[in-house]
């Protein structure tokens, strides 16, 4: 399987069956992930905004409708950004801001990688190579355990760090910066034998949390965090994980990493304008509009749209006698 920076949609039918069934699952409704843009629709009705993303629209001969940002033509990487603020952040200034996060929880600084700037004046960064250590009141599975959240994260380049996405320069693994990349360095300083790296990556991939609006850019977000998976585990092992493995990390990715207007915490553009028809007594009627409340006052808790669900992994779940809760995202702001 070709693991370059566009990850194919023909070789993941191919070579994962059913995987990206589960990547393009929206775990709020039920049904698929949808577009959220009209950049597609010239492409037909499928492709439409509120159209969901389908296995058939992105393979075959439409293998190459969804690319990363970087090998998408400059005229409607403009269009995007001006309609959708949708700016990819150059994988240096995401380090060190991964790096302030890292300073903060460990309480000192360079602790995966020393901030560089290049003899040809470019800002880049040198990985330092010696294993992990931690403060004395706390642990390497704490660090894999701290729940981190990328916010509207498009092809979430803050938590895998698989290629610049400016310039579409491939990352090796021993030199990324994302905050799964550095949960996962840590797990394979930490154990050696595949059960527990398994169970302990598990660990990192539930704690791990991302939202996007574009459908496309979800995606992307979704695949290289299974990606990542595995080129981490062949890197580690020296061979590739089995299948059922790889179904356990995309699903929870698909849970973790999830469609939702941040402002809203709904489903992009679920919220309804309703109307509502009063009669009085001698027969006559009276249609109200009634806009979405939520909307009307900027409440994010008063929407009247669809609220993304997201997993709870600690919490029991008394139906199935297991750890994992459908809750609102909404829920966990404060009011």
């Amino acid at each position: 399987m070709r693991l370059g920076i566009d990850i194919l949609e023909n070789e993941l039918i191919q070579n994962l069956p059913g995987i990206l069934d589960i990547l393009l699952k929206d775990c709020t409704t039920g049904e698929n992930i949808f577009w959220a843009t009209e950049n597609y629709s010239h492409l037909g009705a499928s492709y439409s905004f509120n159209s969901q993303i389908f296995p058939e629209h992105i393979t075959g001969e439409n293998g190459d409708v969804i690319v990363p940002r970087v090998q998408k033509d400059k005229i409607l990487q403009l269009s995007r950004s001006k309609e959708m603020a949708e700016v990819f952040t150059p994988s240096w200034i995401c380090n060190a801001q991964n790096n302030l996060i890292d300073t903060a929880w460990f309480g000192h600084e360079q602790m995966f990688n020393k901030e560089i700037v290049t003899k040809s004046g470019i800002k880049a960064w040198r990985t330092l190579e010696p294993k992990i250590t931690f403060p004395k009141n706390k642990s390497w599975k704490d660090y894999i355990k701290d729940t981190r959240l990328e916010i509207s994260c498009g092809e979430a380049p803050y938590i895998v760090s698989r290629y610049d996405t400016t310039n579409g320069e491939f990352i090796e693994i021993n030199n990324r910066i994302g905050i799964l990349d550095r949960k996962l360095r840590i797990v394979s300083e930490n154990v050696d034998s595949i059960d527990e790296w398994l169970l302990f990556t598990t660990q990192a991939y539930k704690s791990t949390y991302a939202f996007e609006w574009q459908g496309d850019s979800l995606l992307l977000a979704r695949e290289a965090m299974l990606i990542t998976f595995i080129e981490n585990f062949n890197y580690k092992f020296d061979s590739e994980p089995d299948m059922q493995s790889i179904e356990e990390i995309a699903s929870i990715i698909a849970w973790n990493v999830w469609q939702m207007d941040g402002l809203k915490g709904t489903i992009p553009k679920s919220c309804q304008v309703t109307e509502k028809i009063s009669s009085d007594l001698f027969g006559n009627s009276e249609k109200e509009v009634q806009q979405c409340r939520g909307c009307e006052t900027q409440n994010i808790h008063a929407h009247n749209g669809i609220y993304s669900l997201i997993m709870d992994w600690d919490k029991m779940n008394e139906s199935t006698g297991k750890k994992g809760v459908p809750v609102r995202f909404v829920d966990m702001i404060k009011k």
